[in-house]
Order: C-alpha cells, then sequence, then structure tokens
C-alpha cells in the first residue's frame, strides 16, 4: 500500500452516481440498450467515481462500487443460484424496507464459477489509479439476511455460513489480484449478537492475508437507517473478529457511543464515520476537524482512519463531493495540529 499520512482519508466504499446513471442503468431491461452500452455506463460510472475522489484528495479510494446496479448487494442476488425472489408484499406508500426483494432456498446455493465479480471490480481500479486502493464486499450475513432457509439449511445462520465460504474464495481471489486492503460490510440487526457477527467474519476471512476492515451498518438505503442504532448491543463481543479496522458510524448519531470506544478498544485501528451521509447539512473543515478531536480522545493518531459513515450511494453527486472534499480539508487542519 501506498505510504499514507497520519488520520488517512477514505471512504465506507459507495460512491455517489451521476444523474444519467439512475436515468439509464434500466434500459437492458427495457429493451432500449444492449449489453455493451450498460457496461459503458458502469465503465463510466467507475471513472468518475475514481476522478471524484482523486480531486477531492483522498487519501485510499474505492470504485465508488459503480458496478453494482442496485445498492452494494442486491445486484448479487441475480446471479446466485438455489435462490428464488418471492412476491413484495407492500408496494404502495413510501419506500420502506420491507419493499426489498426477500428470496427463498430452492437447492444448494451456488455462485459462478468466476465468483462474484468483486475481482474484476477491483482489477480495473488498481490500473486505473496510482492511490492507495480499498475494496469493498458484503459480508455473510448482508448476504444471507435476506434468503429464507425453507428445507435446504437448517437456519439463518447455515445461510450465512454458506455465503462465508463464498465470500472466502472471493477475497482469497482478491489477495492473489494485489488487493491489500479489505473490508467486509455487515448489518447490525439486533437478533445476531456481536460474537455471532465476530464469529461469521472469522469465518469469511479465514486465510485471507490482507489488512482487513469490518464495518458494521445501521442501514442507509435512500438515506434510511433500518435497525437499533447502539453499539453497545454489539460490542465488545464484536472485537472477537479478526479484523485490523472497525468502521463506524458516528456523525449522522450526533458522535454517540465514540466515548465508549476507548473502554472497547484494544488497539486496532478505528475507522470513524465522521461526515453524515444522511444529511444535507454540508459539513465544513472546522466540523470534521472537531469531530477528528473528539475520535482522538479514544484513538491514538496512528490508529484513526477518517472516513464518512456509509457509503455516498444514496447521495446526490454535488452533496457527497462536497462533503468529502470538507473531510479532507478537515483532516488537514487537524494533521496541523498534531505536528504543530
Amino acid at each position: 500500500m501506498n505510504k499514507l499520512p497520519i488520520l488517512p482519508t477514505t471512504v465506507v466504499g459507495s460512491h455517489a452516481k451521476p444523474g444519467w446513471w439512475h436515468h439509464c442503468k434500466d434500459l437492458v431491461d427495457s429493451g432500449e440498450w444492449g449489453q455493451a452500452d450498460l457496461d459503458e455506463l458502469l465503465t463510466d460510472a467507475v471513472d468518475i467515481a475514481i476522478l471524484d475522489q482523486d480531486r477531492a484528495g483522498l487519501d485510499i479510494i474505492t470504485d465508488g462500487e459503480s458496478r453494482r446496479l442496485d445498492g452494494y448487494v442486491d445486484g448479487f442476488y441475480g446471479i446466485i443460484k438455489g435462490i428464488s425472489a418471492l412476491p413484495v408484499q407492500r408496494k404502495a406508500g413510501p419506500w420502506g424496507y420491507d419493499q426489498q426483494t426477500r428470496y427463498e432456498a430452492v437447492g444448494k446455493i451456488e455462485v459462478p464459477d468466476q465468483g462474484l465479480g468483486i475481482v474484476a471490480e477491483f482489477e480495473y481500479l488498481k490500473t486505473h489509479t496510482t492511490k492507495a486502493t480499498k475494496v469493498t464486499s458484503p459480508g455473510p450475513l448482508t448476504f444471507g439476511s435476506r434468503i429464507r432457509p425453507n428445507t435446504f439449511y437448517p437456519g439463518p445462520v447455515a445461510v450465512a455460513e454458506r455465503f462465508a465460504g463464498v465470500i472466502n474464495a472471493e477475497l482469497k481471489g482478491l489477495v492473489k489480484a494485489g488487493a491489500t486492503f479489505i473490508q467486509i460490510d455487515e448489518p447490525a440487526r439486533g437478533n445476531v449478537t456481536g460474537q455471532e457477527m465476530a464469529r461469521l467474519f472469522n469465518l469469511a476471512t479465514e486465510g485471507v492475508k490482507a489488512k482487513l476492515a469490518f464495518h458494521i451498518c445501521f442501514g442507509n438505503r435512500y438515506g434510511r437507517s433500518r435497525f437499533k442504532r447502539d453499539y453497545a448491543d454489539y460490542f465488545p463481543g464484536a472485537m472477537d473478529a479478526r479484523a485490523d479496522q472497525f468502521v463506524l458510524e458516528f456523525a449522522g448519531r450526533e458522535m454517540a457511543n465514540l466515548s465508549q470506544w476507548k473502554r472497547w478498544n484494544d488497539g486496532r485501528e478505528l475507522g470513524a464515520g465522521l461526515v453524515d451521509v444522511k444529511s444535507f447539512y454540508p459539513e465544513t473543515p472546522q466540523d470534521v476537524a472537531g469531530r477528528i478531536r473528539a475520535a482522538l480522545k479514544v484513538s491514538a493518531p496512528e490508529k484513526l482512519y477518517v472516513n464518512p459513515d456509509c457509503g455516498f450511494v444514496w447521495s446526490p453527486r454535488y452533496i457527497a463531493v462536497a462533503k468529502l472534499k470538507a473531510m479532507v480539508e478537515g483532516a488537514k487542519l487537524a494533521r496541523k495540529e498534531l505536528t504543530g
């Protein structure tokens, strides 16, 4: 990995998409576009994500998850074998998580021989930037939580365990392709303990020789949270995960739980969410610097990474870019205070 400054800046994963991406992404399904048209759209969106992050001055970038057509995980269900979509029960009214497509197991869960496609995403990224990179993957609970086991698996945990194997193969492919920093994204569901989340993380990352980050997410689809937002429900049990870094949401909760990190902290890195991706409020560099000062009370400077709360996929692009610039400038202010 490239040499990083103290208080490195990065993103959690996704970048905001241009307006034309939203307008055009479904044109293959409607018959107006061919696959080559869609491939060009997705490549252009990745290039823009890289450019926006580079121009903002981030130290570590992703591909913006810009080849993933419907959020960071939904598109993968279309290539997974052994599952079948269930009818959505509520379609009218305001959007909610109960309108997401759910699935049921109809056989052994399998993925194509080429895997989930995350390796190909990374291979494009690494050849189109000179910056340090991070690559992100949904975790086993993320995949398994929307699939009913039926009679094919003993229960939801067994479905998640199946996906842990799928993810493990993908991560090892990433390492072979040169990835050195990999993040697993999991939901704070409330019905799974921190220890169980850690066990599944460890299954998914067994033998993966890379820097590993564990993002525990409260939900962000359409800028809406999904779960009760209290990390005390999962920590310190989640610290059983063999993660090098924990990526946690603070800014959108007025920095709640941050002070508790001092108690949970065992010397590992903290990827502190210090920019609120759910808000239209345009943080200033001074706002971000103040939040960094608060995080430095519970984390050593050399162990602190600066990132937004979550991905920017549900944010307008101009807001995401402005927030990234403020985050980078805020980190510069904090570095000056540290170095004098």
